[in-house]
């Protein structure tokens, strides 16, 4: 009997780890995303790169006279990340080029990424010389999120605009995040 008794009590044990394990890796897997429906990317900034080189892809134009200049303040409206959409940001720069929302699976696995904003023309693997149509396959070049570049991506939409790399500080805390790319003209306000 008191054999019975431990091996249940054994048993009980490791399940209740085991369930433990799960719970605590459900829990990561919903903190590193979008709460799972994976629009646009909204997401920690543990999944982007923020390299603060602010290197940028060759080819790319300067936007002249652009309606917020490098070293001005706006106000963020785009929601691509958590702790973006109302923080008060620095323009590092300004740049004429055709902007895409992709979907695409990362290279390194996992779910699906569904229209990632923002991939600029240049950051398209041998782009052509024409902007690409809705539809189209390319692969990334881009390398703002983990497995993204290589990946293959499926054009979602596609704009001329202007788009800026700028430097804020999320309004969640944290971190300032220096270099981000890319957030479009109409995602910005005058301060």
């Amino acid at each position: 009997m008191k054999k019975y008794v431990m091996m249940i009590v054994s048993l009980l044990i490791t399940g209740s780890l085991m369930v433990s394990g799960c719970g605590k890796n459900a829990e990561q897997n919903n903190s590193n995303g979008s709460g799972g429906n994976n629009s646009s990317h909204t997401a920690t900034t543990g999944e982007m790169h923020h390299s603060d080189s602010g290197e940028l892809p060759q080819g790319l134009m300067k936007k002249v006279d652009p309606t917020y200049p490098v070293g001005s303040q706006v106000i963020m409206n785009a929601d691509h990340m958590t702790g973006m959409k109302g923080a008060t940001a620095t323009i590092v720069g300004a740049y004429e080029t055709t902007v895409y929302a992709v979907t695409y699976t990362p290279t390194t696995g996992g779910e699906l990424v569904k229209n990632h904003k923002w991939v600029i023309h240049e950051e398209v693997k041998e782009h052509s010389d024409e902007p690409y149509k809705v539809g189209v396959e390319v692969v990334l070049d881009a390398d703002h999120m983990t497995g993204m570049k290589g990946a293959t991506a499926t054009i979602d939409s596609a704009a001329q605009t202007t788009v800026y790399m700028v430097d804020y500080t999320p309004t969640t805390g944290g971190d300032p995040v220096k270099n981000h790319k890319w957030v479009t003209e109409d995602e910005l306000s005058a301060e």
